[in-house]
């Protein structure tokens, strides 16, 4: 144990941890609130030294104790401990001092039932730890049938997977499947793969739930290239599970933290279920990127819409257009939309998606959507919006540099990491373009990840 000191949190930095100062140097610790009085303990590694929280001693009013019995172990949700009126201030102060040079933010797109609104869901199987070390002890046969097969994530920092049974963000049916998953298991002796000893079977299991449509996708992930007893679990979880769509086994040898590998084998179903967006049905196959959360993703993009103000006449440019869900909603609206898109997977389900909607005023490309928007410019084409919806990591300088480039009037910017976002403004704004309006939509409750739609305007150079 190292050692405790008795500590003032003064804020919380954009991960949410208290802000304190010890002997003149600043300290980042987990889950104290503004103005609180609690013990923290100094954590010294050669990289560097952190700090963790011990005890509140003078909690603070926007405090509560969460309903989520692995919170403190789990770390996927890192704002239970504060109120809703808390958590939504918050986020939308971290924004705003983000994206202050740009202007004011929009009061930000709520949630007023955040409890299990993750309609995908990913978990790792492993052994319960304690029942580990008792087999070990006792010099059992090492096979799953004697030990307690659990399911869940990384607990924070760790390799170590915390069992959780009842996540409170999660779908409660994709909870009643990997109950069911976890029981064939057992029963079969599948055992869960170690990646570090590269032995052992199933590695994970993904989950999508259709929110319209009510339809399911498993996908059953294992670390070999043999499933000998994939039958069985497919008869297990049909009969227990009448209302899964489809079950897709997929391969992952590597060592990546990367769920999916890239070979799939259809088991059940067709390979994909379908779901309703913005009055389009969209077909979501297993390495499609689709939003996690519906409800808040039909507000996103209506208000993407919204601040694209559409008239039916322009040509549209959809970055990362993934599966088409921006493009084609867009396309009700615009005279024609092009969508680029790095994964193949992706882009056939795009083109799937324009034929099931019956829009033919919509064209979906596999490539790299600045190397795109160069050969257009070379070409003398023109585009009037742009919609980028890009990863966390945000843009690249090589795509707005592109997007300078071929100068639409508008970019519709539709960001996951407000912190990338506020480094991409910048560019875009040293290029001519000025930032009209910022809306902060929050699309994962009880986390401190927050969406951010941003509409900027061509303007005068600088």
């Amino acid at each position: 144990m190292g050692k405790q000191y008795r500590v003032r949190c003064k804020g919380l930095d954009h991960k949410a941890r208290g802000e304190v100062i010890f002997n003149n140097k600043k300290f980042a610790v987990p889950y104290l609130l503004p103005k609180e009085l609690g013990i923290m303990e100094l954590v010294y590694k050669k990289e560097e030294t952190s700090a963790k929280l011990c005890e509140v001693i003078e909690p603070s009013k926007d405090r509560v104790t969460p309903d989520c019995p692995y919170f403190d172990r789990c770390g996927g949700c890192q704002l239970s401990h504060m109120t809703k009126e808390a958590q939504a201030a918050w986020k939308q102060g971290m924004v705003q001092d983000l994206l202050k040079q740009f202007g004011t933010c929009e009061p930000m797109i709520t949630m007023e039932d955040s409890k299990h609104y993750r309609h995908k869901i990913y978990a790792t199987f492993s052994y319960a730890l304690s029942q580990n070390k008792d087999t070990l002890q006792k010099g059992k046969k090492h096979t799953s049938g004697s030990r307690k097969i659990i399911s869940g994530i990384y607990e924070e920092e760790s390799h170590q997977v915390v069992a959780a049974e009842h996540c409170l963000i999660q779908h409660e049916r994709a909870e009643a499947i990997l109950k069911t998953i976890r029981q064939v298991m057992q029963e079969t002796k599948t055992m869960p793969y170690e990646e570090d000893k590269e032995r052992g079977c199933l590695r994970h299991a993904y989950i999508r739930i259709g929110r319209s449509t009510g339809q399911i996708m498993v996908v059953l992930v294992t670390g070999t290239k043999e499933f000998p007893m994939r039958a069985k679990f497919v008869e297990a979880l049909t009969k227990k599970h009448p209302n899964i769509t489809t079950i897709i086994w997929n391969v992952n040898t590597k060592k990546t933290s990367m769920v999916l590998g890239e070979k799939d084998t259809v088991l059940y179903g067709d390979g994909f279920i379908e779901d309703s967006l913005c009055g389009l049905t969209f077909r979501i196959s297993s390495k499609s990127f689709f939003q996690v959360n519906p409800v808040q993703t039909e507000r996103l993009y209506e208000k993407a819409m919204e601040l694209a103000k559409l008239s039916g006449t322009e040509r549209v440019f959809d970055a990362y257009c993934g599966t088409g869900t921006i493009g084609l909603i867009a396309a009700k609206q615009a005279k024609e939309v092009v969508g680029v898109e790095l994964n193949k997977d992706a882009v056939r389900d795009a083109e799937l998606n324009k034929k099931r909607n019956q829009l033919q005023n919509a064209s979906f490309y596999a490539g790299d959507a600045g190397e795109f928007l160069e050969k257009e410019a070379v070409e003398k084409q023109k585009f009037d919006i742009i919609f980028m919806d890009p990863p966390r990591s945000g843009s690249s300088e090589k795509f707005l540099s592109s997007v300078a480039k071929i100068a639409p009037k508008k970019v519709v910017y539709i960001s996951c990491n407000p912190e990338t976002l506020q480094r991409d403004l910048v560019y875009l704004t040293k290029q001519g373009y000025k930032v009209e309006e910022m809306v902060p939509v929050d699309m994962f409750p009880e986390t401190v990840h927050v969406e951010v739609v941003v509409s900027l305007c061509r303007g005068v150079l600088k």
